[in-house]
């Protein structure tokens, strides 16, 4: 049986309603996932896996409750209706929960290019080939390179429907495919690995295969004949990928979860300049075809832009409904949810506005330091800016990359870090969610022996 998926959301609010809920939100979620796995060119796994489900959160005065299913008949909906109204019959009052207000509801319209027909018309056999080739590109580009951890080609699509009992009914059909490898060098008894990535939306929008295998490839060769450091203090630039994590750290302390809870070391500092003039963050849930795309946040607040560190001034954190009555400020239509539960902070596309440098001229900037390709670890205090962080890179001489450098560790704080930016990349590109161009910090803590 097909299910107008709108109007079963729809009728749930309804249901619940009747049953006694003064509040009322619903969200239903289905997809679709598929995986082609290859090794050492022979094919290691093929995965295929779907589900369908509904979560509902009801408000009785000011108290809350939730429950979810999969089981999508009337027995099974009304089972889950029933769950949450005995949840919030028992739980605290809570003056802070509630629905947005009704003038802050809303959708963008027109096409957002989040879905593509491709990803679900392209078959498996294509799916191989495609993770073949890219593992073979990789496997073929040196001598050196003689093992692989895979090449994967992933795809999935699925459907997201939210309704409140304020009269909002919305849905949004996503698609996104990806293709990866994971190449090993070999240099004597030293053997490094790497990889890369393409993200798109549609199988149309992928790098080439052969482009993504010599990428992974020469990103595992430049790790060989690694060297070791002495400690020291030098400007750091972060490659795109791992400034990438900056900013989600960024994202953390901007959380209004961890703002009203003063968990944030930029708590309290909405207004001051927090970071050099060269950092501009924007959160903006509007731009087409983007992951972090959609036409409204998981309240039924109308997805926008908003601009978050502007010129190193902080103009908005980012909240839902809840943290913004905490904070008595407005909703920047950052709500998320998983299929039960209260809405959480998200965000849309999170990114550090391009600059004007090409990640050359940076390094050239750059006499003695170290150029990150990648972070372990996961030593970052949100409340003091404590940072330090397991990493390898590459170590500059005189404006050059000169040889690989791994086991080391990074740190400093995030509070002078930001301040501490001195030059923006203009290579931003967006390969998730959360994107950065290169970046450099004029001073870091390298730890190595």
């Amino acid at each position: 049986m097909s299910l107008n998926l709108e109007e079963l959301a729809a009728e749930i609010v309804s249901r619940a309603r009747r049953r006694g809920a003064d509040g009322v939100e619903c969200l239903i979620g289905e997809g679709e996932e598929f995986s082609a796995s290859v090794r050492m060119r022979e094919v290691e796994s093929l995965k295929n896996a779907g589900s369908r489900s509904a979560g509902l959160r009801v408000l009785v005065g000011k108290r809350a409750g939730s429950a979810y299913t999969s089981d999508l008949t009337a027995e099974g909906l009304d089972t889950m209706i029933g769950s949450a109204l005995e949840l919030a019959a028992i739980t605290s009052d809570d003056p802070f929960a509630g629905l947005p207000e009704p003038e802050e509801l809303g959708q963008l319209s027109g096409d957002l290019q989040l879905w593509s027909g491709d990803v679900g018309s392209t078959g498996t056999t294509r799916k191989i080939e495609l993770s073949r080739a890219a593992e073979e590109a990789a496997l073929s580009f040196d001598p050196r390179i003689q093992n692989s951890e895979g090449a994967s080609c992933d795809s999935y699509q699925g459907r997201h429907v939210f309704a409140n009992s304020l009269g909002f009914v919305g849905s949004y059909r996503t698609s996104t495919c990806s293709l990866s490898v994971v190449p090993i060098a070999r240099q004597g008894e030293t053997m490094e690995r790497d990889y890369w990535y393409s993200l798109a939306r549609g199988f149309g929008g992928l790098d080439d295969p052969a482009a993504v295998g010599r990428k992974a490839a020469l990103r595992a060769l430049r790790r060989l004949g690694s060297r070791k450091v002495s400690t020291c203090k030098v400007p750091v630039i972060f490659d795109p990928q791992v400034a990438r994590s900056l900013v989600q750290n960024i994202f953390e302390a901007v959380n209004g979860e961890a703002v009203y809870r003063k968990s944030s070391f930029l708590a309290g500092r909405l207004g001051e300049r927090v970071g050099s003039e060269l950092l501009t963050v924007i959160d903006d849930s509007t731009l087409p075809g983007l992951f972090g795309t959609s036409p409204f946040d998981d309240e039924g607040v109308a997805s926008r832009r908003t601009v978050v560190l502007e010129g190193g001034v902080l103009k908005s954190y980012l909240l839902n409904c809840y943290t913004a009555r905490k904070l008595g400020l407005k909703t920047t239509g950052s709500a998320t949810r998983g299929i039960t539960g209260n809405s959480s902070v998200g965000h849309g596309n999170f990114y550090l506005q391009a600059g004007t440098h090409s990640p050359e001229s940076i390094v050239k900037q750059v006499k003695n330091g170290y150029y990150v390709t990648e972070l372990m670890g996961f030593g970052v205090n949100a409340v003091t800016g404590d940072y330090s962080r397991g990493a390898s890179g590459i170590w500059i001489e005189n404006g050059e990359l000169a040889y690989p450098v791994s086991e080391v560790t990074v740190s400093g704080n995030l509070k002078q870090m930001l301040m501490d930016l001195e030059a923006v990349g203009g290579d931003l590109e967006f390969r998730g969610a959360t994107a950065s161009p290169t970046l450099l910090i004029r001073e870091m803590t390298v730890s190595g022996h």
